[in-house]
């Protein structure tokens, strides 16, 4: 073999090696030949070009919803909470008695628990005694004054104002209270003046009473007054 030969042929092995270097340096600038996408990337590329990605908040969805959802054990206690049941539980309103008392109160007197009585007097004049005697067991309230119906009347007299006591009278049993009424005027200045010959006294509460009247009846007028009920007689008959 000639050294011609010889030449020409290191020369294109010299050729083929620099192509093979050549190649080698194109790559991405890092050394590692760019070759396409990997067969992870296309294995989960979905037909159209979209990917499926996968909820990456799964683990905190998760999460979010438990804290949303209240445990057995503080919904019982979120229920109790708002329930509105207070450690006073209820109100009372001051123990058994009603309203601004303050306490118990004792039953009212009526026609159910105690007497009436009513008794013609000579002084003063034209007057009538009313007797209520608490025929219970019971201490009882007698308040207001007595609602009298005379015979027939279609109404009942007013009240003395004048005459209203300081305190409630409270009478024990076997004790009286007293209320007085002027049945006519003195001088004889009443008109509409009548006989009548029954009675009915009615209570703040409760039950009338009956009390008999005189036989011959009494004289009434358009002054007819009743005061309101008293624990003294003289109270009563002072009006």
């Amino acid at each position: 073999m000639s050294a011609r030969t010889v030449r020409t042929r290191l020369l294109a092995a010299s050729t083929v090696a620099l192509a093979a270097l050549a190649l080698t340096a194109c790559d991405n600038g890092k050394g590692v030949r760019d070759e396409g996408p990997s067969a992870a990337s296309q294995s989960s590329a979905q037909p159209g070009g979209s990917t499926t990605a996968k909820p990456a908040a799964d683990s905190g969805a998760s999460t979010g919803g438990s804290a949303a959802t209240p445990t057995k054990g503080s919904t019982k206690g979120s229920a109790n909470g708002s329930s509105g049941k207070t450690g006073g539980g209820k109100a009372t309103g001051g123990g058994t008695g009603t309203s601004g008392t303050g306490g118990t109160r004792n039953a009212a007197c009526n026609g159910a628990n105690t007497r009436t009585t009513a008794t013609e007097v000579s002084r003063p004049l034209n007057h009538l005694l009313l007797t209520v005697t608490n025929t219970g067991s019971k201490n009882c309230d007698l308040t207001g004054y007595p609602i009298a119906r005379f015979g027939e009347a279609q109404s009942v007299p007013p009240v003395a104002e004048q005459t209203h006591p300081q305190a409630v009278v409270t009478l024990a049993p076997g004790e009286s209270g007293y209320a007085g009424v002027l049945l006519s005027a003195g001088d004889g200045s009443g008109g509409n003046g009548y006989t009548a010959k029954t009675l009915v006294v009615g209570f703040a509460k409760g039950a009338t009473s009956t009390p008999a009247l005189p036989a011959k009846g009494v004289y009434v007028d358009d002054k007819l007054t009743v005061t309101y009920w008293q624990q003294s007689l003289d109270d009563a008959l002072s009006y």
